[in-house]
């Protein structure tokens, strides 16, 4: 049944922050996931998508080393309520032909962005915090921030339980337009009104993150959230639905130096 019955400790007891280390050394998660998810962000039509999923870790004490899906970086402990991360983050462009209403608004970049994130924790075992996070790329996509806090049911350390997370987004206006902008050409080519975008508020939302160990080896994690866009966002050509829903789930299989044996 789920739950670990081995005694571990997570860097961080959090089902958000992904954990594949039972104490110092290498661990890697290695399956995958399926997610329900619109099109695009904005889009009123949703699908069904599989995908591989990947997590290694590198832990020295309260330092860890990670590559976790679209994200690279390092992430420590610092005092005793503080957790802080830095690093680089993957951001999918958008394809024109990923869904009908997007013809003409021709295809957008992948992007590299520089993440930061600093996160701090209440009570002995982290059942509340509070985190700002802050992603920065080149000036076709700006810039991004994120105000979030989180509450923890349960008081397990091994970071397995339920998390609910509020939060709210602010971004610059590339970053605004790049998903809900229409340019001038844009507009010749797909009929839609140009639509210039301020930077400012984007949006707010919450979110419920849950991850339980099955046994010693593999892990089930289970996601849903609610997004809703400003107004000036919903009132976009783009946006056909003033909110986004998604929810997933996923499975891991756990190796490496960090991984307890079962006598430990």
């Amino acid at each position: 049944g789920l739950g670990d019955v081995y005694k571990r400790q997570a860097l961080l007891p959090s089902p958000s922050v992904p954990n594949v280390t039972d104490t110092d050394g290498w661990g890697i998660g290695l399956g995958g996931g399926v997610e329900y998810e619109a099109e695009y962000d904005g889009s009123d039509n949703y699908e069904v998508g599989a995908d591989p999923a990947l997590v290694a870790q590198w832990r020295r004490g309260r330092n860890l080393l990670f590559l976790e899906g679209n994200e690279l970086g390092w992430r420590g402990r610092r005092a005793k309520h503080w957790m802080l991360q830095a690093g680089l983050r993957y951001e999918d462009g958008r394809d024109e032909d990923d869904a009908d209403e997007l013809e003409g608004l021709g295809d957008t970049d992948d992007e590299l962005m520089v993440m930061g994130e600093v996160r701090r924790g209440f009570g002995p075992a982290w059942r509340n915090w509070v985190a700002a996070r802050v992603m920065v790329g080149d000036g076709d996509i700006g810039a991004i921030g994120i105000l979030a806090g989180g509450h923890r049911f349960g008081s397990s350390l091994n970071g397995n339980g339920v998390e609910l997370i509020p939060f709210a987004t602010f971004a610059t206006s590339d970053f605004i337009e790049r998903d809900f902008g229409v340019t001038r050409s844009q507009s010749e080519n797909s009929g839609l009104p140009v639509t210039d975008l301020d930077g400012g508020f984007r949006s707010v939302g919450i979110s419920a993150i849950g991850r339980w160990s099955m046994g010693r080896r593999w892990q089930l994690g289970v996601e849903t959230g609610y997004e809703k866009y400003s107004d000036d966002i919903s009132d976009s050509p783009i946006a056909r639905d003033d909110f986004e829903a998604e929810a997933g789930v996923t499975i891991l299989y756990r190796f490496g130096s960090a991984i307890r044996s079962a006598g430990e």
